[in-house]
């Protein structure tokens, strides 16, 4: 099985065995924003070997193989389900109680490990916020809409527009327009600048691992340090010589903590 048919809309999707019998929760890894199943490469299949867990990897609608959304920059609308348009400001929390709970249910995983980069840190802080999950890893995840973050996904949009980011994107999306936009357009929207999950922090009561780089063009540690403050239980690493993708700059660091944050977990 590589897709499935959450609400008629069909998303991409890699499982991962696990080493061996086990019944730990499964790892479930969501992307960043403009991420893919093959973006993240073969990172959570080295996760999954280092922590003996199964896994789950998917691209959200509009990403990778899934189903692209359709007339992405137009007016949003939602009809059973199914979305059309721009994204709105809300929609990571789309994503994390209406989306996920139903492709979790369909594929028969209950309390999994969520681990999110970016965008899917914030999704999977946000499903763990209102759902039970047995533990919740995030790298590099937004809380609060900071002035650095707007700057640097202005900077992409000229990357974009004038660069060689779209060829490099086009490789891994079937509707690279698609995925970029949807994701661009939100993000440098006036009404996201309110956006704040804070309060929602402090309902999750999951063990929590909240890792930042420190040289991260997109975020501070701010948002790894209020989430501290919001859930008294999260521990945090922060990176040196890194970036916003820890897993890539620092795989073998990231990997370790996760494992030995997932022992005690």
């Amino acid at each position: 099985m590589n897709s499935v048919d959450i609400n008629g809309i069909r998303l991409e999707i890699e499982q991962i065995p696990a080493p061996a019998a086990t019944a730990a929760a499964p790892l479930v890894f969501l992307h960043e924003g403009l991420g893919s199943v093959a973006m993240w490469r073969d990172w959570p299949a080295q996760v999954c070997a280092a922590t003996g867990r199964a896994g789950l990897v998917y691209s959200r609608q509009g990403y990778g193989r899934s189903a692209p959304t359709p007339d992405v920059r137009g007016e949003p609308a939602e009809r059973d389900g199914r979305r059309s348009g721009r994204l709105r400001p809300d929609y990571m929390h789309r994503e994390a109680l209406q989306v996920l709970p139903a492709l979790l249910e369909r594929l028969e995983i209950v309390r999994p490990v969520l681990v999110g980069h970016s965008d899917g840190a914030t999704i999977a802080l946000l499903h763990a916020s209102r759902h039970p999950v047995a533990a919740c890893v995030v790298l590099a995840p937004h809380v609060i809409v900071e002035e650095l973050s707007v700057q640097a996904i202005a900077q992409a949009r000229e990357a974009y527009l004038s660069g060689d980011l779209r060829a490099r994107l086009a490789r891994h999306h079937t509707d690279v327009d698609c995925a970029f936009w949807q994701w661009n357009e939100v993000w440098l929207s006036p009404e996201f600048r309110d956006f704040d999950i804070r309060q929602d922090c402090r309902r999750i009561g999951a063990p929590l691992l909240a890792i930042q780089g420190i040289e991260d063009p997109y975020g501070t540690l701010a948002q790894i340090h209020d989430i501290a403050a919001a859930a008294p239980q999260a521990r945090l690493l922060e990176l040196p010589a890194c970036g916003h993708s820890p897993h890539r700059d620092q795989a073998g660091a990231v990997t370790a903590a996760i494992a030995d944050f997932l022992r005690s977990a």
